[in-house]
């Protein structure tokens, strides 16, 4: 999924013309903290609620103030990971996208970016999760899939992890049977560590997936 196919055909940019008050109105109405300043396709800048607060007369056109504004976007071709990536460290609720001319053509929204992600990691389909621990030298991708796949299962998903003060890695797999005895015990005959289990049961998945189905009708609103 990259960046030109995420974009928002409903949250505006905002003009130099524009007052502060009308960006807090249009960020109230889209559910944004954040919105980007355009002129002529020249991104200028994402301005945050913190910032019109601070404005002493945010009636006025936002040109008129001086405004230390940040500059972050990603470009049209960069992975949802890079978006996912700078939204999450710097907090925002939209990344501004621009084309390789360096034009501004769009955001892209925190909530649909918490859609698309969802859907790449198939956290709407229901199935089991199984969390492993490997040393960095035992990680092979191509043995886990085979151990699920000879356990009568499927790999939907899986990442790994590693916290800075660990050596170990966690890979957490997520599988296309709610069922993960069969693939645990695999695991588990080959040596692997299995740290932890989840939607193990009918009834736990069902919870998860009426969870998830109230999620998104939250984010259509």
């Amino acid at each position: 999924m990259l960046a030109k196919d995420l974009i928002s055909d409903i949250v505006p940019a905002l003009k130099t013309s524009d007052s502060g008050l009308d960006a807090l109105n249009w960020m109230e109405a889209f559910r944004v903290s954040h919105l980007p300043i355009v002129n002529n396709k020249i991104f200028l800048g994402l301005i945050a609620d913190t910032d019109i607060y601070d404005l002493n007369s945010a009636d006025e056109p936002l040109g008129n103030h001086r405004l230390s504004l940040a500059k972050p976007y990603v470009f049209d071709h960069q992975h949802i990971y890079d978006i996912i990536e700078i939204a999450a460290r710097l907090k925002l609720t939209l990344v501004p996208v621009l084309n390789v001319e360096q034009e501004y053509i769009g955001v892209v929204t925190q909530n649909d970016l918490m859609l698309k992600f969802s859907e790449l990691i198939a956290a709407h389909t229901p199935g089991g999760i199984i969390e492993i621990e490997v040393g960095p030298r035992d990680y092979a991708l191509s043995e886990m899939a085979r151990i699920v796949e000879d356990a009568d299962a499927k790999v939907l998903s899986l990442y790994a992890s590693q916290s800075n003060a660990a050596e170990q890695l966690k890979i957490t797999i997520k599988l296309n049977r709610v069922d993960v005895n069969g693939v645990v015990n695999a695991f588990e005959r080959y040596g692997y560590k299995v740290k932890a289990t989840y939607l193990g049961e009918n009834h736990v998945d069902d919870t998860t997936r009426k969870n998830y189905e109230s999620l998104m009708k939250y984010l259509d609103v």
